[in-house]
């Protein structure tokens, strides 16, 4: 079943914010601290809904670590992002040498959708 969806940047149209997570193994606990904090801040700001960071089963997975997060808007998303302290915890995790990552952010809208 498809569903009938609001154009992709109608304002006021909630939207899925996916970052996907390269990390090595022996890095992935301390990501997960750091991670916690800073989505900890984003979950006092306005038109935060949910976020979710899935852990694979696998270390063979290329990808360890994926974050789903949904928020009522494109606009509430950017005002959450453009936050100074939010900002500067993104940059310093990304600039640890002692996690390092590779992350492959971006906004989607739904395309298809099933239900049991």
């Amino acid at each position: 079943m498809t569903i009938e969806s609001q154009p992709v940047n109608a304002p006021g149209s909630s939207v899925t914010f996916i970052n996907i997570f390269e990390v090595a193994a022996e890095h992935l606990d301390a990501f997960i601290a750091q991670w916690e904090q800073r989505a900890a801040l984003m979950s006092t700001k306005p038109g935060f809904l949910d976020s979710r960071l899935h852990r694979a089963r696998s270390s063979e997975t290329r990808f360890q670590l994926v974050n789903v997060s949904h928020w009522e808007s494109r606009e509430a998303w950017e005002a959450a992002t453009a936050d100074t302290e939010f900002r500067e915890r993104t940059r310093a995790a990304g600039e640890d040498p002692q996690t390092p990552i590779t992350s492959s952010p971006g906004l989607y809208d739904v395309a298809v959708e099933f239900f049991a």
